[in-house]
């Protein structure tokens, strides 16, 4: 029968050679089962969107069913002039919620970094139930605003839902860049005798401007992809990409449909990434 045995300074007795080695076939067991399941579930989020990906380059009009390599889908896009017509209403509609949701947002950050003001909690708290809320709820909250306003419904009344919920993102972005900044390189701006303004755009701006351009990455994005509430606010003669590529579907999937999913993803991705690295930087 072997036993363990205590070293001399008291340490804990070791292993013996068979509970060791039923230790180590644990512990492997442990780590494959959690790669195995992390694969399994990277597998079921991503095996859809690789098959869609696929897909859209067959040959096959017929969804599901392979005859060949083609980009022919792609080529037929361009020539959709109602298709074209949303993407110039998303891009309009992104670009301009971004500049306005960047600046009121980065406002935003500093005021609620910086300064100590009455009602500062409420506005805190405020601000960031865009991202807690859901978007059903504040589609419809939107679209009740409207109403009441006698606001008619056109790429106007989609900006402002837009800027409503990309603010938020881009002040958490911004105001965590603020906390990690040093206040002893603005002191020292200050001392050598420069004043708000001028500590401001040459030392606070150039240290925020990393993080200011990720969040205007991030919140392009999401204007660009969003859909529940563009749905809910938009007029006549304001489809947006998402809307439109939704008003495809309910006539069925078809190569086209798959090929403009993939050129969402690869434009999203990639703001995605840039907003990602220059978070990092």
């Amino acid at each position: 029968m072997t036993t363990t045995t205590t070293t001399a300074g008291g340490r804990a007795p070791e292993l013996t050679a068979p509970r060791a080695a039923r230790r180590d076939i644990r512990r492997a067991f442990h780590s494959n089962a959690l790669t195995l399941l992390a694969a399994a579930i990277f597998l079921f989020l991503y095996l859809p969107i690789l098959i869609l990906v696929v897909y859209s380059f067959n040959d096959n009009r017929v969804v599901g069913v392979w005859t060949g390599f083609s980009t022919r889908w792609y080529a037929t896009l361009l020539q959709d002039r109602a298709l074209m017509a949303s993407l110039r209403v998303s891009l309009w509609v992104a670009f301009w919620s971004t500049l306005i949701s960047t600046v009121l947002g980065t406002l935003g950050a500093m005021a609620l970094e910086r300064f100590r003001f009455r009602g500062k909690l409420t506005y805190d708290a405020t601000m960031y139930l865009p991202i807690i809320i859901p978007d059903i709820v504040m589609a419809l909250s939107a679209l009740l605003f409207f109403v009441l306003v006698a606001v008619p419904l056109s790429r106007y009344t989609i900006l402002v839902a837009h800027v409503a919920f990309n603010i938020s993102f881009v002040a958490v972005v911004v105001r965590g860049r603020l906390a990690e900044l040093d206040r002893a390189l603005e002191e020292a701006a200050a001392d050598l005798g420069a004043n708000t303004w001028t500590t401001f755009r040459r030392v606070t701006l150039p240290l925020l401007m990393p993080a200011i351009v990720s969040a205007a990455l991030l919140a392009f994005t999401l204007s660009l992809d969003d859909f529940v509430i563009t749905f809910f606010v938009s007029g006549p003669g304001s489809t947006t990409l998402p809307v439109r590529v939704y008003s495809m579907i309910k006539f069925g999937v078809t190569p086209e449909v798959n090929a403009i999913s993939t050129l969402m993803l690869l434009g999203s991705t990639v703001l995605v990434v840039i907003s990602l690295w220059l978070q990092r930087k």
